[in-house]
């Protein structure tokens, strides 16, 4: 990975760390006391020894040793206990926020960005990718600073009883941090490697899991085992290699820490043979001063071999934080109406008119998806849309659902639709597409998710409009019989007709709908057009669709071709200018 690019990151991460609220601070407070009951603990260890082996004192005489002891064991058990819990409550705050944030940004995109990856892939990022923020935050930031302080505070009160003690721990100490940081220069590059396979692999599978169907009959259900097990292979070589520097670093960083506790018992056991005679200010070396020490020896190590045990989930943070960082300052277009929800809610859109000037739909990268085109829908006005496969229609509809950002002028009623608050402007538009999204749970918490306050008796009013009531009130559980996930379990013209129900739940002053019928067979897309047509009477509907019988009866009809308005007027006018929707219209036929 680029240097530049980690060190962002990493400034990054370390800027979120507000979000941990105070519970990152007392965790690390908690460390440090930790530290300070380390070296009391030790303090009454070796008193106890020295003066059981030295002295030939009673444990009577070594009262107070024995309470300090046990005080310090107490003292440590609660704080580690305490300390876990307010560092986890700090990574899950944090996890919270990132989600919260990258939830909010995807909204803000809509659903024509989010279609630009496979829902595997975004499932990995909301998921997998922000929960390996955790270890950072509840145990690598605070080990930064206990790394630092433990091993300070044992120098401290080491150097003053044994100098050469002292330079042997000051000496030996920079090798950990020293090849920590070696080996971290490749794990933050396998790391976001492996998020990378990781993202890949969750939306390839989800795919070929959606398509199932599709695969068994073309016969390629057994080639495309064999892909997921490519990509699942792939995926599984590089976690063993984060997985082989993560040991690699734990093995040396275990082998220098007891090489230096095996360094400084050799000194001391020299010392106490008379074989070395320094270090000890004239005052020679008792049995207390090494105890002492060499109990301190490991816990002076051990904030460093933890730190660089948690360095691997600071690599992993960094690999993480790539695509999170990605998305959360992916641009957000000035004119982007999701972005305007404190703009204005005082327009009057009981009856709603819609006018474009040189209107240009593009992508969130700025590129034209549509455009420039000019045309005025009065209120209460039918108009269709119609075009070829990718002529720029569902663009269109996504502009004025508020979910792409454009160029030029779009005038509702009058006033710009950039200046609308883009939730009250949802508030009072219907919107129904070719694939509706049903979500798990219930016909009710369908039928009323713009309106969850809505009776029982309104619910089944609007199954009723949209000729679904029968199969609701004929199920077991009525309006409390469940819908699986992918609306499994009821048919494609059921799911349109409950999606229908929930629209007409809007009270909308407009109508959106984006081939509404295309996947239904002749009796429901009847079914639907009479509903939709009854419910959209006086009102503003603008229709995507490529059924000559919802043509007929539209005021309006708006011809798209390769992102431009080529044609447009009544079915009457068109058919008699023999142009571009003559062409369509015999394309229908054949």
């Amino acid at each position: 990975m680029d240097k530049s690019l980690e060190k962002s990151l990493t400034k990054w991460l370390k800027s979120q760390q507000s979000s941990c609220g105070y519970f990152l601070k007392l965790a690390t407070l908690l460390g440090v006391l930790n530290g300070i009951a380390i070296v009391g603990q030790a303090y009454c260890i070796a008193n106890i020894l020295h003066g059981v082996i030295m002295v030939q004192q009673t444990p009577a005489q070594l009262m107070e040793f024995f309470i300090g002891l046990a005080v310090m064991l107490a003292a440590r058990s609660v704080i580690a206990y305490w300390r876990e819990r307010f560092s986890f409550e700090a990574g899950r705050r944090l996890r919270e926020d990132i989600r919260a944030a990258v939830m909010n940004k995807l909204v803000k995109l809509g659903p024509a960005f989010i279609k630009g990856k496979p829902a595997g892939a975004w499932a990995s990022i909301v998921l997998e990718q922000v929960e390996d923020l955790h270890d950072f935050y509840s145990k690598y930031l605070p080990q930064m600073i206990l790394a630092g302080f433990i091993p300070l505070l044992i120098l401290v009160v080491v150097f003053p009883l044994n100098w050469a003690a002292g330079l042997v721990l000051l000496a030996t100490a920079p090798l950990i941090p020293l090849f920590m940081i070696l080996v971290g220069m490749g794990a933050a590059d396998a790391n976001r490697k492996n998020f990378t396979a990781l993202s890949r692999l969750s939306g390839h599978f989800m795919d070929r899991i959606q398509g199932l169907s599709t695969l068994k009959l073309f016969n390629r259900a057994e080639a495309e085992i064999k892909q997921i097990h490519q990509a699942s292979e792939d995926f599984r070589s590089r976690t063993m290699s984060v997985l082989r520097l993560a040991f690699l670093s734990s093995a040396v960083l275990e082998f220098f820490a007891a090489l230096s506790i095996a360094v400084l018992a050799v000194y001391f056991g020299f010392s106490y043979l008379h074989h070395l005679d320094f270090g000890h200010y004239g005052l020679g070396i008792s049995l207390f001063t090494g105890m002492f020490v060499l109990i301190l020896a490991p816990e002076f190590y051990q904030p460093l071999r933890d730190l660089g045990t948690h360095y691997h989930a600071k690599a992993q943070a960094i690999g993480a934080a790539e695509s999170l960082v990605e998305l959360l300052e992916y641009p957000e277009p000035d004119n982007d109406a999701a972005q305007n929800s404190t703009k204005n809610s005082a327009i009057d859109l009981s009856a709603v008119s819609i006018k474009a000037i040189d209107f240009t739909v593009m992508t969130r990268s700025g590129t034209c998806l549509l455009g420039p085109i000019s045309f005025d829908i009065k209120a209460g006005q039918h108009v269709a849309i119609v075009g070829t496969s990718g002529a720029g229609k569902t663009s269109l509809i996504q502009a004025l659902l508020g979910f792409l950002p454009f160029k030029g002028e779009l005038l509702i009623n009058g006033q710009a639709f950039e200046s609308i608050d883009i939730a009250y402007w949802r508030q009072h538009l219907a919107w129904l597409g070719q694939d509706p999204q049903l979500f798990h749970g219930t016909f009710a918490e369908n039928v009323a998710l713009g309106n969850p306050q809505m009776s029982e008796q309104q619910m089944m009013d609007l199954l009723q409009q949209a000729q679904i009531a029968d199969f609701v009130s004929q199920h077991p559980q009525g309006l409390n019989g469940m819908i699986s996930d992918q609306s499994a379990g009821i048919s494609v013209g059921q799911a349109q007709r409950i999606a229908l129900a929930r629209a007409l739940g809007q009270q909308a002053s407009i109508y959106i709908l984006d081939e509404p019928t295309a996947s239904l067979d002749e009796q429901s897309a009847n079914a639907v057009m009479q509903s939709l047509s009854q419910a959209a009477m006086g009102k503003t509907a603008i229709m995507v669709t490529h059924k000559t019988d919802e043509l007929t009866h539209a005021d309006n009809i708006l011809v798209i071709d390769k992102g431009q308005l080529i044609e447009q007027g009544r079915y009457a006018e068109l058919v008699s200018a023999n142009g571009h929707f003559c062409q369509l219209l015999q394309k229908e036929v054949r």
